[in-house]
């Protein structure tokens, strides 16, 4: 597959204060980049920068192989054969349906513009309201609008800033499929800004999650909820709970049981936590054992109850306030019980304390 966007130490400044730096990825033909992180993290400064309405501060920006970006080559956003899809996607209210597609495609013939627009209109099924304007459509189909028209002029690749945002709830996840599947169909790159994980397990191909103007990790979703590779990532995406151990020859010892034959994982430290995902808990059948966590939260949820765990009877070392359970059980709130760590890979991270994202 040819590459169609490669950044290499991409950095941005604003009043001499660093809001990106040290930025890298390659995005090739028809891949679906996510970009993850909280508020302020540099998600939409990216998104700016590679449209060319921020100007980079160092490294560079190659699209589609030949055009170069630099702090001393910049290239203006009508030359970057880029479309952007803003979050409240900025169609002008006075044009029909046809008009906002048609807006960045005037160059051509009337002829082009007709087919060009014909053939989006089919593509997302906006057929039927070519002559409405935008408040006469619902927001799934502002959206398809906002989307024809950035795709009229065929970019390289597509920008989309939380483009799933103003879509009610229950139409979300379907529209995403349909979205997704037009773009591949198309073979469009395309990046997209989101705090939703769960939009990027259902849209991309790729994610990548920032933290105060840094790229922390970059793979395929799957890979970097199985391996965060640091405390930040994992937290943003709330793959766990965080449960403090301790460490004896090949033992680690927790509140809620103890692993045996260990290895590769560093002895407790002062900031050091095991991750314990929810589905490496269990709850033990047998009462005869006594109890070791106390539930202080219960939710119900499309996978069945939710508990919010505290331990109970631990050493003070040992003791956590927040371990997440699924049951179909019903338990009480205040109820005792016994719960044991299944066997499985075990991740271990030093909690930064100065955390963006601790509670």
């Amino acid at each position: 597959m040819s590459e169609i966007l490669n950044l290499q130490q991409v950095a941005v400044n604003f009043d001499d204060k660093s809001i990106l730096s040290d930025i890298g990825l390659q995005l090739d033909c028809g891949e679906i980049l996510g970009l993850l992180g909280p508020s302020g993290c540099g998600k939409t400064t990216l998104l700016n920068t590679l449209a060319g309405f921020v100007t980079l501060a160092g490294g560079e920006i190659r699209i589609d192989g030949d055009m170069l970006i630099s702090p001393k080559h910049n290239i203006a956003p009508e030359h970057r054969h880029i479309g952007m899809i803003f979050q409240d996607y900025a169609l002008f209210p006075h044009l029909t349906v046809a008009q906002n597609i048609a807006f960045g495609i005037t160059k051509l013939t009337k002829s082009e513009q007709k087919q060009r627009i014909d053939e989006l209109l089919e593509l997302l099924k906006l057929t039927e309201h070519s002559g409405r304007y935008p408040h006469q459509l619902s927001g799934g189909q502002q959206q398809r609008v906002a989307i024809a028209r950035a795709l009229a002029p065929r970019p390289k690749l597509l920008l989309l800033d939380e483009p799933f945002s103003n879509i009610d709830a229950r139409l979300r996840n379907e529209l995403m499929l349909e979205i997704r599947q037009l773009l591949k169909k198309l073979q469009m790159t395309a990046i997209f800004v989101t705090h939703n994980k769960d939009e990027v397990f259902t849209f991309a191909d790729k994610v990548a999650v920032m933290h105060q103007g840094k790229l922390l990790q970059l793979g395929k979703p799957v890979e970097v909820c199985q391996q965060p590779n640091c405390w930040q990532v994992a937290d943003f995406l709330q793959l766990g709970s965080w449960i403090p151990y301790s460490l004896s020859g090949k033992d680690l010892t927790t509140a809620i049981g103890t692993l045996t034959d260990i290895t590769d994982v560093p002895k407790m430290g002062e900031n050091s936590f095991l991750l314990i995902k929810p589905q490496d808990v269990e709850i033990c059948e047998d009462e005869t054992q006594g109890h070791n966590v106390t539930v202080n939260h219960i939710s119900v949820t499309e996978q069945g109850y939710h508990y919010h765990l505290a331990s109970s009877n631990a050493p003070s070392q040992l003791t956590f306030d927040h371990l997440s359970l699924y049951s179909p059980q019903i338990l009480a709130l205040g109820q005792h019980l016994q719960v044991t760590i299944k066997p499985h890979d075990l991740l271990v991270f030093a909690k930064d304390p100065h955390s963006f994202f601790d509670n």
